[in-house]
């Protein structure tokens, strides 16, 4: 036992010393929160805005006062015909345009150059627009788990399955690879330490320091982006150590078919960071997939963890809830950490 510490110790010491490593391991988690919750953000806000005023009347006026007062919407142009707003809509002066007829019905022209924010400010100008008593028929509607659709609520689960996926492989990996190039790996293995406690031993640290950057993320989260924790932190903490085990396990495995720390790095890069980005439902739903992506993704682990984080955070279910994703992720990890101790060859040829 006192030489698995000693392993341990040596690893630790190692990370602590490499000052590239430790950039990578707090700068980035916490360069990547600010970013995608403050910079890259889908929220509605400031809607450039004109409206037609050929056919304004008390009512309608009332309804534009309305839409102006909000946060969402700005009023920046008032203009006679129709031609004029959509004149400004292309010329990239305005978002949105509103047209009120002599009927009391109303026309949205709005910029569709992206359908997903034009859909958006759509819909919050509808609503408005039924809390003003424009419409003929008042129309209620409430939003469950993000009442003010904050995108941040969408994207800090998903930066917890981006990170801790691609710290844990990718680190992982690189620091077993680092001893294959530098020949100290024979070393550690021809000690009196079974050569699996060994590697055990390296990813002790990675794991400490996954719970720490967890923590971290948590933390800026709740106090930074204003993302509620509404579930049992316990199961938080507890799915994500299976997954932050799964992420060792992948990173156990890269190292065995790597030779060198740019091969390890590359093979990360490849198979975790386009994948986890683009098939895991980080930024685009699963469900509007070709059905051969679809496929795809039933294979990327991060998909379950950030459906399960979902739940388990801004829904605030029980476990009971994300036994699927648990399933699913206590299989992967089972299966990719048989595979990647099976190919470990402790003669490294």
């Amino acid at each position: 036992m006192k030489q698995f510490i000693a392993f341990v110790i040596k690893e630790t010491k190692h990370i602590l010393r490499d000052k590239r490593t430790m950039l990578i391991l707090f700068v980035m988690p916490v360069v990547l929160m600010l970013l995608f919750g403050f910079a890259i953000t889908t929220d509605v806000k400031n809607v450039r805005t004109v409206v037609v005023t050929s056919e304004m009347s008390p009512r309608t006026q009332q309804a534009v006062e309305r839409l102006a007062q909000s946060e969402y919407f700005i009023i920046t142009q008032t203009v006679n015909t129709p031609q004029e707003a959509e004149q400004l809509i292309r010329s990239q002066k305005a978002d949105m345009a509103l047209v009120f007829a002599r009927n009391h019905g109303m026309q949205m022209m709005v910029d569709g150059s992206d359908p997903n924010m034009a859909q958006q400010w759509t819909t919050y100008a509808q609503q408005i627009m039924a809390e003003a008593n424009f419409s003929l028929f008042t129309i209620r509607s409430s939003l469950l788990y993000n009442p003010q659709m904050k995108s941040a609520y969408n994207f800090v689960p998903a930066i917890m399955g981006m990170l801790l996926m691609l710290i844990c492989a990718m680190m992982t990996s690189i620091s077993i690879v680092r001893e294959k190039e530098k020949g100290t790996m024979e070393v550690l293995l021809v000690s009196p330490v079974r050569p699996l406690m060994v590697i055990i031993a390296k990813a002790v640290p990675y794991l400490v320091l996954a719970f720490g950057i967890l923590i971290t993320i948590l933390l800026m989260a709740r106090f930074v982006l204003g993302v509620p924790l509404a579930g049992s932190l316990f199961w938080i903490l507890a799915v994500s150590a299976l997954y932050i085990l799964l992420a060792l396990s992948l990173g156990l495995l890269i190292s065995n078919i790597a030779q060198t720390q740019l091969v390890a790095l590359l093979m990360s890069a490849m198979v975790l960071l386009m994948p986890v980005m683009m098939l895991s439902g980080m930024l685009f739903p699963v469900e509007s997939m070709p059905t051969i992506l679809q496929w795809i993704s039933a294979v990327v682990p991060p998909r379950y963890y950030i459906e399960a984080m979902r739940k388990l955070m801004i829904m605030g279910v029980g476990i009971g809830e994300v036994a699927h994703e648990v399933t699913v992720l206590a299989m992967m990890t089972v299966v990719l950490l048989a595979i990647a101790l099976k190919k470990f060859n402790v003669r490294l040829e």
